[in-house]
Parts: C-alpha cells; sequence; structure tokens
C-alpha cells in the first residue's frame, strides 16, 4: 500500500541512497545489482528506525538503459528491497510522453516506486513550457497513477517556475537541488510548506543543511553508508560540527567525483568499489560512455578511500 506523502516527505529528510547500476560488459550486473541493494538495506545507521530511502536516477546511469530494461530493474530493485524502505525512480523526460509510459508501467509493478524524480531535461526549453508541461504531466499521472513527484532543479532560469509548480501541483512533493548552495535559501523560502527541498549534490552538504536543505543524495552510500547516515544522523540533531567532520573524511572521493563537470561522478565511485576490496559490493566493470578511470585517477581514488573503510 502506498505511503501518504506527509510520511514520504518525513521519510525523504534522509540519505537518498544511489547505487551504481553495475556493468558486465554491456549488460547489467542484476545479480551485483541485488547485492548492492541488500548492504544498503542491512547496513542502514539511520538514527530513529527510519527507512532506507533508495534511488535508481542519475548515478546510476539511468539515462543508458532503454524503457524497458528500466521496468526491469525497477522491478528487480523493488524486489529485493521490499516494503522495508522506499524507493525513488529517476525519469529522464525525453521524449515526456516516454516517461509517463514509465510511470504507468512501473506503478504496475508488484512493489512500484514510492516516488518519480524527475531529471533534467535536454533540448531547449523555456520556463513558463517547463511550469505548463510539467503542470499537466503531474495531472495525469498523478491521477491516474497516483504517482507523487521531485523535481530535479539544474536550470537557475527556472527558480520561479518551479517554486509555481511546487506551490501550485499537489503532484510534485518537492525539489531537489542540483545547482548550488545560493539556491537553497530562495527555494526553501520560496516552496514553503508545499514540499520538501532536497540537496542532490553529494555528501558535501552541510552548509545547504543550514540553510535548510532536507537530506542529501549519496553516490558513496553504496560503499560508506555509515558516512552518509553520520553526516544526516547530525543535521537533523543540527549538530553541524559533526557533519562537517565526517564530510572531511570522504571529500577526497567526493572532489573525484565532481572535478571537470562531474566527469567520474558514475565511474569514480566503480573504482572505489572495486579497490576497496569489499566482497559484499559489486562495483562491476564500467558503464556505457563511462569506461573506469585513467591510471592516475585510480591512484588518487585508493588513496582517498584508505581512511573511509571504517565507514563501510
Amino acid at each position: 500500500m502506498a505511503i501518504d506523502t506527509s510520511t514520504l516527505l518525513e521519510a525523504l529528510d534522509s540519505v537518498t541512497a544511489i547505487p551504481i547500476i553495475p556493468f558486465d560488459g554491456d549488460a547489467i550486473d542484476y545479480a551485483g545489482h541485488a547485492k548492492n541493494i541488500d548492504y544498503l538495506m542491512q547496513n542502514n545507521y539511520l538514527e530513529g528506525d527510519r527507512q532506507r530511502v533508495i534511488a535508481i536516477a542519475g548515478t546510476s546511469l539511468i539515462h543508458h538503459i532503454d524503457a524497458e530494461e528500466q521496468v526491469r530493474l525497477m522491478d528487480a530493485t523493488g524486489r529485493q528491497m521490499g516494503q522495508d524502505g522506499i524507493l525513488m525512480s529517476g525519469l529522464a523526460p525525453n521524449p515526456i510522453g516516454g516517461a509517463g509510459k514509465l510511470v504507468e508501467a512501473q506503478s504496475n509493478l508488484s512493489r512500484p516506486p514510492d516516488v518519480y524524480l524527475l531529471m533534467p531535461l535536454t533540448g531547449l526549453s523555456n520556463s513558463q513550457g517547463i511550469y505548463e508541461q510539467y503542470m499537466k504531466f503531474g495531472e495525469k499521472y498523478g491521477e491516474s497513477c497516483g504517482a507523487r513527484f521531485l523535481y530535479y532543479f539544474r536550470q537557475k532560469r527556472d527558480l520561479e517556475a518551479v517554486i509555481r509548480l511546487i506551490n501550485d501541483s499537489p503532484h510534485f512533493v518537492g525539489v531537489k537541488i542540483g545547482t548550488d548552495a545560493e539556491d537553497v535559501e530562495p527555494l526553501v523560502n520560496g516552496v514553503g510548506d508545499s514540499g520538501i527541498v532536497v540537496w542532490g549534490i553529494g555528501d558535501r552538504c552541510t552548509r545547504p543543511a543550514e540553510l535548510g536543505a532536507k537530506g542529501h543524495t549519496s553516490g558513496i552510500a553504496v560503499l560508506f553508508a555509515r558516512a552518509s547516515d553520520e553526516i544526516n544522523n547530525a543535521q537533523r540533531r543540527g549538530d553541524y560540527e559533526t557533519s562537517r567532520r565526517v564530510e572531511a573524511d570522504i571529500s577526497e572521493l567526493e572532489e573525484l567525483r565532481f572535478m571537470n563537470d562531474r566527469i567520474y561522478n558514475y565511474s569514480a565511485v566503480v573504482e572505489a568499489m572495486i579497490l576497496s576490496g569489499f566482497d559484499d559490493i559489486e562495483g562491476g566493470g564500467g558503464g556505457p560512455f563511462n569506461p573506469r578511470v585513467p591510471p592516475e585517477i585510480a591512484q588518487r581514488v585508493k588513496e582517498a578511500i584508505e581512511g573511509c573503510k571504517p565507514y563501510h
């Protein structure tokens, strides 16, 4: 049974773990993916018996697999999680009708997503079009499928349109920030009680939390779940000193992920998983358009994770 929106919003004030999709050649390694989901579910350090939130979205390379494979992957993820966590499905709205078909298909799974994340649109658009199109999209699939949506904010010019969208649509429950910290306060103030504002640029998130963001996404939780969880626990307590201390411990790996316009966002995590030597997770061998990192980057990854291993 679907959770109600207020419960969902409280659950999203947490770590949204985005595990990489492990590939074996050109194919998804479903056994490896199941292992990664098990690791996240079995290593939950969130205080207050909070449920784990898992998203199959940006870091995972969802935008490099076709629609049929996405449905299969979400089905596999939901079955592996069961009813013990919160499941988020990332959708690339290109074309928008294809995203709608994915919502219809995934909402009919035995364990459907609890919320859908609409990821950045490619191609040309303007702010009024963003507002109008997503209002229609939310109304159509919110009513027919009971879907709830998060908007992934990546274009600063669209700030006012996104605020209007969250305020006006009962089906858009919040926004994930993918720009920078200066947009936290305008979005928090603009959205008010209409939805949640989640930090969407990894575990370096203490300052956004101080500014009002609730929860954060993590691409490294699949490797260092305790670090991500301890950061969120500390922020919920208002203990930003502890949050910064843990954040500093994983900052070098995050720096590698986000360097040069996020060039190693996926592959640095894969490399870290491989080099860690942990046998309860599976990094795979690289993904579409994202081979393993060059040797000099691999050495930096190795050095970056050495002090992080206790957080596994």
